[in-house]
This record gives C-alpha cells, structure tokens and sequence, in this order.
C-alpha cells in the first residue's frame, strides 16, 4: 500500500481483521454494537489517510478524473535547467508516447524497444518488446522493470501511421494497488507495484485502414478496467480487474478516428456516464456494461484526438473543427438544444484544461483562453520561438496536454520546452524551461505529485523539483501576443486542416477495409442494438 503517512501498527492490525484492501474499509467495514470503539476510530483514521494519499497520487492519463489538475505541488519551481531544479534523470530502454503515472512513491511509464526506431532502418517487427518501468520517485531508481515481447501481427514501423507515435502509447492506470497496461495488439497487462504479472487478455488483432493504431488510455472504474480498443477492435471493453475476464464489450464503427481518453464523469449518487468525444459525437455511456445512454452532435471534425473533461456534472470537448460543452444527465438522442455552448475554438492533440472559470487550449504553438460558462475566446498567444517536432504532413506532434499546479499553468511541447504562465486575472509567462540540450522527442503529458513534477522523452525520465536553484531566465523566450502573429498562426492552422490526420469526410467503410460490419454506435440502454 501507498501511504505517505506512515501506520504501520495500525495498518496491519486493520488488514489482519478485515483482510480486505485498506482503500476499502469505507465501503467494506460494518460498524456493529460490538466493534470496539478504539478499533472505529483507527479505521476511520486509516480510511481518512488512504483518501489523502490517493488524493496525491496520479494514477492515470492527466491525474485524477484525467483533468490534468494537481492539488498537493504548490512547491514546484517554475524554472529549471539541465544544471538546476532537477532532481534526477534515468534512462529508459526506448522511446514511447504515453506518459507516466505516479502511484505512492512510484513513477510507472511504458516504452518500447526492438523495432522501429529508425524509419529508414526499423529492424524486424519479431524484436519488437514493449516494457514497463518503475522507478523511486525520490531518488530515481529503478525499482524494476518488465518486459512484454511483441505478439504478433503488428502493423509495420515505415508502412503506416505507427511511426507518429510507436508502439507504446497508451498511458497506464493504477487503483493504487496494481497497474493496467494496454499495449494495442499486445493486449492488456495487469501487474501489481512490485512489478508481479497477474494476468494479461487480449482487446483484438484489427487494423484500421490507415494503419494509425490506438492511443486511448485504460481506466479503472470500480472493478473493472475499461479499454478502448478503437483500431483493434473497433471496441470498448471491460475487464474484471482481479483476473482479466471480459465483462462486457460494445462495437462501434464509430470509434475510428478517435484518440483521446474517456471521462468518468459522476452526475449524482445514482448515475455516472463515461463519455468520450469520436468523430462529430459525444456519447455516453454506462461504465457499468458500455451502453449507450445518449449521443449527440459535437463537431464536424472526423477526427477526436483530445479528451474530454468535465467540471461537475458539465463536459468540455475540442476538436478539429471547434468545441462544445453539455451538462450531464439526459438519455437518448440529443438535440442541439441540450449544448451549453458551442464555440469555434479548435484543439488539435493537446487536451484542454479548466481553472477556475476558464479553460485553457494550446494548439500549433497557440495558448488560447475561453470563458467557460460561454465558450467565449477571451485571449491567444502565440508561443513565440516554439520549437517544431514533427514532420511536413502533420506539423508539429505536441501530444503532450497542460497541467495547472496552484495558479501556474505548465505546457511541454515535443521538442522539450516547458512553458510556464501564471493564471491570475490575466495569464502572464512566467518561464520557458528544459530539461536536456540533446536531442529528444517530448510526446508524454507530466505526472505530478507531491512537489515533484516528472516528464518522459523517447529516451529518459526527468524528475524536476525545487532545490533553491537559481535558474538564469531565457529572455528570448517570450509569449506573444501581437494579434497579427496569432492569425498568422491560425491561418496556418486552417490551412493544414483542422482535424489533425485524415480528411473531415463522413465516415465511409473503406474498399481495403476488411473488419467485420458493425453498428455506428454502442448498444443502447434498453435496446438490442446501436445505429
């Protein structure tokens, strides 16, 4: 168990009578007549320190309920260097495109190595392994690490999409006593913090036509890990947590040209709906069986790469051709009338973030402000000498999304550069930071916990914290925002295309498209089948 305060005495007294996980004890002890008083209150005390500690952790793709808001890292510096405030670097056995987790005093990230590390030179797709990596978030061990040989077909490093993001992009999960891995072909891989497999299942063997794979990361809803497996099976699935069985799984030609995460979202005591933005939709689902509660128009974008986050029982989803918000609570069709708002700003990889009354996107090297209670734009800036990493067809691949620390927002492109603006009334740069001056791609989002802010490149982890280092500012460096450079920017932006890879068309099942026939969506709640 993961506590930062330490019980021990208590801890083991607690788990020798109810022999059950202390997370549980709210849910699982009966306070009968006869329980001793003194055992009440340690278990309530226990139960008190488990929600802080869990309250610290981030246990999955941008923290707890994926909002990329962390609540305990005020402490952070907001500059660093190669040479200042950075509290360790480890190497890692190769690249990836997910990003770390933190569990306790434990930073778990996926990568891969093998094949397909050189477009021109990939190697053979038989040496292709996959690993998991655990590392001491204080001092940056390696506590261990596991190693997962690739189960055939995958799809080809220099013949498809892969090569934008590699073989290992999914974001782990944790319930704070294991850890969910989903590696696409490679299925689905629980293993508990001291790196023990528990079991592994597979979540199909498809290809979508174009070859991009999938990158939505696993979550844990109760007891059960829930797995979009859009290229591979054109599927949401729940698995048991305890032993990998399927609990439930819903098809839906849908969810091609989605790649963004899902949101638990709780409406009340009795309801919560996992929702996820795919092309032109937004659907709701119930995480208890993957039903369809509601659906309703989103956006023109065919394509879905950010995810959704909620604010209570409200939604906020960008995509490629614009943005909308929905309050939660209603079932079925959904007309327009049921949007909040609906408003122009676009996202392309990134996800977007909320502070206090705003939400905040970046997008081609863009910070844009929105009012969110209107969706109205209230201010852009360009990043000015932002780096580019990526390739002449897509642009820049900044995959990675904010995170807000206190009232600091922190956003890291894919060449390495960490920008850092304060959120008060008006959103002021603060600093543009680096970790490295060699040559590293940046596609994960941070993880931070408990001070400490960790960042994953293709080839190391960085763990940056305040040492009381004085960092010489970088006065190049300077958010802009001339009106002028930002259209500039933005006419770029249309220019490619707002929907990042692909075409806006409706989906048309492809001649070279040799998957089952399926319903558009999930099976509704209270019917036989989706259309």
């Amino acid at each position: 168990m993961n506590y930062r305060v330490g019980l021990p005495g208590l801890y083991l007294a607690a788990r020798l009578v109810t022999a059950r996980p202390t997370r549980q004890l709210i849910h699982s002890v009966t306070f009968g007549t006869r329980m001793n008083r003194v055992f009440q209150l340690c278990v309530a005390w226990l139960t008190l320190v488990s929600t802080v500690a869990i309250a610290d952790d981030w246990p999955r793709f941008r923290g707890q309920a994926g909002s990329g808001v962390a609540s305990d890292s005020d402490s952070l510096p907001n500059a660093w260097s190669p040479d200042s405030n950075l509290a360790w670097k480890v190497q890692l056995p190769g690249p990836g495109a997910s990003s770390p987790i933190i569990v306790g005093e434990k930073v778990l990230v996926t990568c891969y190595s093998g094949y397909g590390l050189d477009r021109k030179n990939p190697g053979e797709i038989e040496d292709l392994v996959r690993h998991l990596v655990c590392v001491d978030l204080t001092t940056g061990d390696t506590l261990w690490q596991k190693d997962i040989k690739a189960s055939l077909p995958e799809d080809p490093y220099d013949k498809s999409g892969v090569s934008s993001h590699g073989y290992a992009s999914h974001t782990p999960c944790s319930d704070g006593t294991n850890v969910y891995c989903f590696f696409g072909k490679g299925g689905v891989y629980a293993f508990d913090l001291d790196g023990n497999n528990l079991w592994n299942a597979g979540a199909g063997k498809e290809s979508d036509p174009p070859r991009w794979g999938s990158s939505s990361s696993p979550l844990v809803y109760k007891d059960t890990v829930i797995v979009t497996a859009s290229a591979e099976s054109q599927s949401i699935i729940g698995f048991d947590k305890a032993n990998g069985e399927k609990v439930w799984q819903q098809e839906a030609t849908g969810l091609d040209g989605m790649w963004g995460t899902p949101a638990i979202v709780r409406i009340d005591a009795r309801r919560t709906d996992l929702v996820m933005l795919v092309a032109k939709e937004l659907w709701g689902l119930d995480p208890e069986n993957g039903k369809l509660r509601w659906h309703v128009k989103a956006t023109s974008s065919a394509q879905a790469y950010a995810s959704v986050i909620s604010h209570r029982a409200r939604v906020f989803a960008f995509s490629g051709a614009g943005s909308v918000a929905l309050d939660l609570g209603s079932s079925g069709d959904l007309d327009d009338s049921k949007a909040v708002w609906r408003g122009q700003v676009s996202a392309t990889y990134a996800s977007p973030i909320r502070h206090k009354s705003k939400l905040y996107v970046v997008s081609r090297g863009i910070l844009t402000v929105v009012d969110a209670e209107s969706g109205k734009r209230l201010k852009q800036m360009r990043l000015k000498d932002a780096r580019i990493t990526g390739n002449a067809r897509f642009g820049s691949l900044d995959y990675a999304s904010p995170v807000v620390v206190g009232d600091r927002l922190f956003y890291l492109n894919a060449s390495g550069q960490t920008y850092v603006f304060g959120l008060g009334d008006d959103v002021q740069q603060l600093a543009v930071n680096e970790v490295t001056t060699d040559r590293e791609v940046f596609w994960g989002s941070p993880a931070v916990s408990n001070g400490r802010m960790v960042l994953r490149s293709s080839k190391h982890l960085y763990c940056i914290s305040d040492k009381s280092e004085t960092v010489l500012p970088r006065e190049s460096f300077v958010a802009n925002t001339d009106n002028a450079n930002v259209q500039a920017a933005l006419t770029d932006v249309r220019r490619r295309g707002r929907g990042g890879r692909g075409s806006q068309a409706e989906y048309a099942k492809p001649a070279n498209d040799t998957r089952p026939d399926r319903p558009r969506r999930p099976t509704s709640v209270g019917a036989e089948q989706g259309n």
